[in-house]
């Protein structure tokens, strides 16, 4: 069992409840992002926390630096899962565990509403997912912050506080120091509440998955021109959204789907184009299908 372990305060409380559930038997893995020059204190006390309780320790060095309008937290996130993926591997690891706890989660479901997203973005953050071959799994979901960091404390067990997180100019961090207060105390215990909510549209967005692929079924993959015009809109957009996600791993804006959706509605000849940008590529019609092409 693989444990990804930053140094920080949920990492460190994760990491000792692992290793007294299967002793012995538990790695932490560490990236270092070179983002921040306390990524060096960072490590160093992993490797102190991990010698003291005789847990076996891989650390990898990566550069996570984004590319020209990638958003930072968004490349830094994409690195670490590839990165935790294979040292998990080399590691001989089945799974890796990950810290984010119910704070974490309420945090995630309040930047998508203020984000106006969909089912996708309100369903949060699961609690099992595989990405590049590795089993990831979050079993802090259900808990607060504040009793891991009390647990951490009363025990003694040493932890780093990474000064980002304290820095107002990411939203994420925002919404920890005004509104998450705010929230609570206008609605004490929220956080398994919200965490009810991300159930319920993760379970409707399972839904609307299963409704997309008995009309992919229909129209082809890709998807015939014709055969969406048959569907309502709405369908049309979910069975679109699916392809999309699924087969291209790019998402549209509601503005590219709804021009997009237009297009289709209006394409009614042999020649009649349909061209428009989504996400970094494009959707054009190829014969009687769309077709997405990716940038050179």
């Amino acid at each position: 069992m693989a444990v990804a372990y930053s140094a920080g305060a949920d990492s460190t409380a994760l990491l000792l409840a692992a290793q007294r559930r299967w002793p012995g038997q538990v790695v932490a893995l560490h990236v270092h992002h070179g983002l921040q020059a306390a990524a060096d204190g960072f490590e160093s006390h992993a490797r102190a926390v991990c010698a003291l309780h005789s847990i076996a320790l891989r650390v990898s060095h990566v550069q996570a630096a984004h590319s020209p309008g990638e958003s930072p937290e968004a490349a830094a996130r994409d690195k670490r899962y590839a990165t935790l993926a294979q040292m998990a591997q080399q590691a001989g690891a089945s799974a890796v565990l990950l810290g984010q706890h119910a704070d974490d989660q309420a945090e995630t479901l309040l930047l998508a509403l203020s984000r106006g997203a969909g089912l996708p973005g309100l369903a949060g953050m699961p609690e099992r997912f595989e990405r590049h071959g590795v089993v990831f799994g979050r079993p802090l979901l259900g808990l607060a912050a504040a009793p891991l960091r009390a647990w951490l404390q009363a025990a003694g067990h040493a932890f780093v506080d990474d000064p980002t997180n304290t820095d107002v100019r990411y939203t994420r961090n925002r919404i920890r120091a005004l509104l998450i207060p705010a929230w609570d105390a206008c609605f004490p215990g929220f956080r398994p509440l919200l965490a009810r909510s991300a159930r319920h549209a993760a379970e409707a967005q399972r839904l609307l998955d299963d409704l997309a692929q008995l009309d992919l079924a229909h129209t082809g993959e890709p998807p015939a021109v014709a055969a969406l015009q048959t569907l309502r809109r709405e369908r049309q957009a979910n069975a679109l959204r699916h392809w999309l996600r699924q087969r291209h791993g790019v998402a549209a804006s509601a503005a590219q789907l709804g021009e997009l959706l237009d297009q289709i509605a209006d394409c009614r000849t042999r020649g009649h184009r349909i061209h428009i940008k989504v996400a970094s590529g494009f959707v054009d019609r190829a014969g009687e299908r769309l077709r997405y092409t990716p940038p050179i």
